[in-house]
């Protein structure tokens, strides 16, 4: 969850779909709307148990040199933003947690409808235009966040703590491409061709590919944002 540009620090966001869960419905996406559920595995038989469909996928997994590295020779070929992904910067410390639910919510809002006047639904109409940096000043000076997510943080199963190095980052399909979304990098990347229906196949094929590049590391979560449907009532 990384140091960041801010002096600001929240308290980390648990890999816990029940704390994601209240977190998300008490901002104003619907309970009857969307849900987040463990993923927990990624071979096929695992990934078939997973509600359907899936509208985003979160990972959290650990910083190392390896990851590092990665980062950095990722943001020297960013030459410009792509595509129409909802992207935000993270100027917090450890709140990637918060940042990668905003980014699975922020580019779904098409496929859930959001209750009128909610956080959520404010967040998103007021940082519609901005860039990314100007959406992180905006979520750094937001009180109301702040206090949500410290509530969220605190609700979780172990004790919270701000001496973290795991990272929340999101994926999800915009345009017909799958993109990564990381607060901590220059802008989105994409990973190439994706659909709704393959969104978590194709995600956790770079998962994989992620966690093979950090074989020492046993500390990766994989969370599912799936949209409600009567099949899983």
């Amino acid at each position: 969850m990384a140091e960041s540009p801010s002096a600001k620090r929240w308290l980390p966001l648990e890999a816990n779909p029940d704390v994601m869960n209240q977190f998300l419905w008490g901002l104003g996406v619907p309970p009857d709307e969307a849900e987040c559920f463990d993923v927990y595995g990624l071979d096929e038989e695992l990934l078939g148990m997973v509600p359907k469909p899936v509208l985003a996928v979160l990972f959290l997994y650990p910083i190392t040199s390896e990851s590092e590295e990665e980062r950095r020779k990722q943001d020297s070929e960013i030459k410009e933003l792509s595509g129409g992904a909802y992207f935000m910067k993270q100027t917090v410390g450890n709140a990637c947690g918060t940042i990668g639910l905003l980014h699975a919510v922020g580019n779904i809002t098409n496929e859930i409808k959001l209750v009128e006047g909610s956080f959520l639904d404010r967040f998103f109409k007021s940082t519609a235009n901005m860039d990314p940096s100007e959406r992180a000043a905006f979520l750094e000076n937001d009180r109301e966040m702040e206090v949500a997510h410290s509530v969220a943080a605190t609700a979780g199963e172990t004790e919270a703590s701000d001496n973290v190095d795991a990272h929340f980052i999101c994926f999800t399909c915009v345009d017909g491409q799958l993109y990564e979304l990381d607060g901590r990098k220059a802008g989105p990347i994409s990973h190439g061709a994706c659909s709704p229906s393959t969104l978590l196949l194709d995600a956790a094929k770079v998962i994989q590919q992620m966690i093979l590049k950090n074989p020492e590391s046993v500390n990766f979560n994989v969370i599912a944002v799936s949209k409600k449907t009567e099949a899983f009532e």
